[in-house]
């Protein structure tokens, strides 16, 4: 059992996720479903009853069980993954990233003891305002992008380019640009 958890555990290829997501995204377009996660944000908002106050959340809720069931799975599988499957194997990030990481004073963990999940503190720290202040941000624009765009990054990236959606496709070029953007002027900005 023991060898079964540690396989687990270690970074998989890239091609084992592309391939898993492929053929989800083929099975949903089998049933008549369109994969993502952003879509759930109706159905909670259905569930709570703003459906009854506002029409653009009035959906059936037992068409969106699978939707349900997949936010539940993802949330017990992260929970599982994270206190039954945690790999020591650092992050493989390149090692201009993590000099120029450090040129902005953002310390990259060489351990999961060092910090859990590998993640810069620096950036994700809730004991100092401007912490706060980028998740707060962040959540805000990311949660109105989503909506307002009609999904997220992966859900049109995958399934929207899989299925030849212009709007898609001029997301997924947005989503570049910002990324660049975000790269190179935000973040010397907030960080440098």
């Amino acid at each position: 059992m023991q060898e079964l958890i540690d396989f687990i555990s270690q970074p998989w290829h890239w091609a084992v996720s592309g391939f898993l997501i492929a053929s989800l995204s083929i099975l949903m377009t089998i049933l008549g479903e369109k994969f993502g996660i952003s879509g759930s944000y109706n159905a909670i908002c259905t569930a709570s009853g703003l459906g009854k106050k506002m029409r653009f959340f009035d959906r059936n809720l037992k068409d969106e069980f699978w939707r349900f069931s997949f936010i539940a799975g993802a949330l017990i599988g992260g929970y599982i993954a994270m206190h039954y499957l945690q790999s020591d194997a650092p992050v493989q990030i390149s090692a201009k990233t993590i000099t120029h990481l450090k040129d902005w004073g953002i310390h990259y963990p060489s351990s999961v003891s060092e910090n859990l999940g590998y993640l810069p503190t620096e950036i994700f720290n809730f004991s100092n305002p401007k912490g706060i202040l980028l998740a707060l941000a962040g959540g805000i624009l990311i949660g109105f992008g989503t909506r307002y765009g009609e999904g997220c990054t992966s859900g049109h990236a995958i399934n929207g380019l899989g299925h030849l959606q212009l709007p898609s496709l001029i997301a997924v070029i947005g989503f570049f640009i910002g990324g660049l953007l975000m790269t190179h002027l935000l973040m010397p900005w907030i960080f440098g």
